[in-house]
């Protein structure tokens, strides 16, 4: 089969140990990203399979009515980025393994990274370091005996809570009611309010999946509650905050800092993006799930549903009515 993978941003997947497992296939990886139709098109008109990672393009119908030739699209988790309805009209499975039970542990320690390194100001030290000077004019804050607030207690909400009890914190929880009474369960604090949690915590950390419920749910006045000293670490998705409303934030000094790994718009391109020239943001670019043993356990999964699909019998098919779709 002809497959294609899009968006390999850092040229990892012929480096997977899984990547053998399609050897006598015709692979062709894109390492840039475009969402631009007429550059994909042309790209992918000799494409059967696609393979991509994550959300990191779009699939939709506009694009897959240039796609003669394809007849499957493989990745894991969920889809919201690709038009299901229109990949059946064209006779296009759909193969996505949905996340395994276990937490991504690779984001929560990505989370614990980012907490670290912005409280004791890490990033801005070492480059005050390479730049002749001796500890910068602001001093860190260390961790122990101040607050947690984890918005969120789903798996890796629940990692994260337990590294900051690890670390010496008191934990705070708020999130639905079923993940309330989790959290509760495993005898951590519960918040009164979203309020309460924002305005008490010395640190505050989204885990939460983003759907129409939870885009903007982290508001302007909830971020005018915390501290001028506090923290609020986004390893989820940017849409949890509202537009515009974590920037004006830190202008208005309430949080004081913030740790940023996703953004409205990716790639961050040029810099072009107003967090990352304030000294006080500790800025990654979406690293949350990209770690080397994670895009293994992905790419294994991925290539092995397009083997499964090349030998005749797909799996974990997302829109089955499209393999009497194509005549």
């Amino acid at each position: 089969m002809n497959i294609a993978i899009l968006d390999d941003y850092q040229d990892t997947v012929r480096t997977l140990a899984c990547f053998g497992t399609v050897a006598g296939h015709d692979v062709t990886i894109w390492r840039d990203h475009t969402e631009d139709v007429e550059i994909l098109a042309e790209r992918l008109r000799d494409a059967e399979a696609l393979a991509l990672i994550r959300e990191r393009t779009p699939i939709g119908a506009l694009l897959l009515e240039r796609l003669d030739r394809l007849r499957l699209i493989s990745q894991m988790s969920a889809y919201p980025h690709i038009d299901v309805a229109a990949c059946t009209r064209r006779g296009v499975l759909l193969s996505s393994c949905m996340a395994p039970a276990q937490p991504s542990y690779a984001t929560a320690e990505l989370a614990w990274g980012l907490i670290i390194a912005a409280m004791r100001r890490i990033p801005q030290e070492t480059a005050a370091l390479k730049a002749g000077r001796w500890q910068g004019a602001t001093v860190g804050i260390g961790l122990r005996g101040k607050t947690l607030g984890v918005f969120g207690y789903g798996g890796i909400g629940a990692v994260v809570a337990g590294y900051g009890r690890a670390f010496g914190m008191d934990v705070l929880v708020w999130g639905r009611e079923t993940t309330i009474a989790r959290a509760r369960a495993d005898s951590y604090a519960i918040a009164d309010s979203k309020a309460e949690l924002f305005a008490r915590s010395d640190v505050v950390t989204l885990h939460l999946r983003l759907v129409e419920a939870t885009r903007g749910l982290v508001t302007a006045a909830d971020l005018a509650r915390m501290k001028p000293s506090a923290l609020i670490v986004n390893t989820s998705r940017a849409g949890l905050i509202a537009p515009g409303a974590l920037e004006a934030a830190l202008a208005a000094g309430r949080p004081g800092m913030a740790a940023v790994d996703v953004y409205e718009e990716e790639p961050v391109l040029g810099a072009r993006h107003p967090l990352l020239a304030l000294d006080n943001v500790v800025c990654t670019p979406h690293l949350g799930y990209v770690e080397r043993g994670q895009l293994e356990i992905m790419f294994g999964k991925i290539f092995e549903q397009i083997l499964a699909y090349a030998a005749g019998a797909p799996i974990n098919v997302v829109n089955p009515e499209a393999l009497g779709a194509r005549t």
